[in-house]
């Protein structure tokens, strides 16, 4: 199944997690896939020397791959043909490429296991940090980006058409319930290209709401990052307390953040700048 994120496509989003797991852990050989109907299927493969896995299907619980699905933590075999621990049903596509060191990370998203990612050498090597937590780190990161898809794609494909009144009122309620959840998400991503893929789906949710005649009277103002974050939640009615909260922040640090937003719209309360930066195509 394709589903897209913005712009991008889930085969999309495992290829450029591929890629970059291949390049940050130099292992020699990644590949990987989501999960379908309980099975990983293997999508996208970089650095192989035959064509022994393309195709793969890994069921949940066979290999080591398949443990690693089901049990949500990484899976090592620094020999994959004597290991244990696992059972065999893909030695002909693993040894077949020449495997001997093989790590499978798990892709866990709303908390259940999504998918897999895989890095091997064709030696016996050995794992540590170099190469662990940069591979952790690209599956968090693709995690991240299913995330985004489930809260926003979703709702978004189940939205009522605009008619001449603008969308009705629980469509609206639903993208702004989505654009704030994003924001909270957004908050905690550290990696910069990442979060400019995350803003770019918040302006299409935004947009989504905002008439043009009501952005260009308001065109000219611009709110910081932060400012949107706690803009956008006391938009769903969050307290002081509760933004501070959600979004890690002290709750002398969310009433600055509210009082310059509000400042800049020039808003006497917050429900003022609210409908400010909704008119401004700011806030969905």
């Amino acid at each position: 199944m394709v589903v897209s994120v913005g712009t991008q496509s889930t085969s999309q989003l495992v290829s450029r997690a591929v890629s970059d797991l291949a390049r940050r852990t130099r292992f020699p050989i990644a590949f990987g896939g989501l999960a379908e109907a309980g099975e990983i299927h293997v999508s996208s493969i970089v650095g192989a020397r035959s064509h022994s896995i393309e195709g793969l299907v890994v069921r949940a619980e066979r290999g080591l791959g398949g443990r690693a699905f089901v049990e949500g933590r990484p899976r090592l075999a620094l020999d994959y043909r004597t290991a244990r621990g696992i059972t065999h049903d893909y030695d002909r596509a693993i040894l077949g490429e020449g495997i001997a060191t093989l790590f499978a990370v798990p892709v866990v998203a709303g908390g259940r296991t999504r998918g897999v990612l895989y890095c091997g050498s064709w030696s016996q090597a050995g794992l540590d940090a170099s190469v662990a937590q940069p591979a952790l780190r690209v599956a968090e990161e693709l995690a991240t980006e299913l995330r985004i898809r489930d809260e926003v794609d979703r709702r978004v494909a189940m939205a009522t058409p605009r008619t001449e009144q603008g969308l009705p009122a629980a469509t609206r309620e639903e993208l702004r319930e989505s654009y704030a959840s994003l924001r909270s998400i957004a908050a905690d991503v550290a990696d910069p290209a990442l979060r400019a893929r995350i803003a770019a789906v918040e302006e299409r949710i935004a947009s989504l709401t905002a008439e043009p005649a009501e952005r260009a009277a308001t065109a000219d103002v611009r709110l910081s990052p932060r400012e949107l974050d706690v803009l956008s939640h006391a938009a769903m009615g969050a307290t002081n307390a509760e933004i501070s909260e959600a979004l890690g922040l002290r709750e002398t640090t969310v009433k600055s953040y509210l009082a310059t937003a509000m400042a800049k719209f020039d808003a006497s309360t917050r429900h003022a700048a609210v409908t400010a930066a909704r008119r401004a195509g700011l806030l969905p």
